[in-house]
């Protein structure tokens, strides 16, 4: 079975690609986990976000925004003595404070994930050339899409951390053409396919 090579390097990052990046996701709470990982990730590598994964949920109540916008500065404290957990009280605070920009987001589009799909009208974007392999780290739509979030509040969500979530919640199928994932994906949901990537 071939697979995307990125994931190849242990069993946690391949139960990970098969059975969750890539696929359409509609569900505001793993939205957010998945967002926050991201967050996270900043400096650093997806391997040690998907191994560290359990250690998030633990720290941040499953992910449950609505928990983790109530969170003071003892949580932070708390999140930060846990063993195994990134030491960083800057992007602990982002967080919280990124959970309360996601409830704002709900309350104007109904769903995060509504305001996040309406990006893309709902569909799939395959870009010609990425399934070859010709994939940026960033591309017009994610630099839209961060903009968009700055300027709601929300933070550690550069155009190249935003463009990974894109990829990883399947707004842009990035599997190779390959890889079994790939038509499955692009099989089973409304698909656009586009020359370019750099949307204005």
């Amino acid at each position: 079975m071939e697979r995307c090579a990125w994931c190849l390097c242990n069993e946690k990052m391949i139960k990970y690609h098969d059975e969750e990046w890539g696929v359409p996701l509609h569900d505001d709470q793993k939205q957010f986990e998945f967002l926050m990982m991201e967050a996270m990730q900043c400096g650093l590598n997806w391997n040690m976000m998907i191994q560290k994964r359990e250690i998030f949920r633990a720290c941040f109540d499953n992910f449950d925004y609505r928990k983790v916008a109530a969170y003071t500065q003892d949580d932070i404290q708390r999140i930060l003595e846990t063993e195994g957990m990134i030491k960083s009280p800057g992007k602990v605070a982002a967080i919280i404070h990124n959970a309360k920009c996601f409830l704002e987001v709900q309350k104007e589009f109904g769903t995060f994930s509504s305001y996040l799909w309406g990006f893309s009208k709902g569909k799939i974007i395959m870009y010609m050339g990425h399934q070859k392999g010709g994939i940026p780290a960033r591309n017009g739509l994610s630099d839209i899409i961060s903009k968009d979030l700055k300027k709601r509040g929300f933070k550690y969500l550069g155009s190249v951390t935003v463009y990974s979530h894109l990829q990883a919640c399947g707004i842009i199928n990035d599997h190779m053409e390959e890889c079994f994932r790939y038509q499955k994906v692009m099989g089973e949901h409304p698909v656009v396919r586009k020359r370019r990537d750099k949307e204005t």
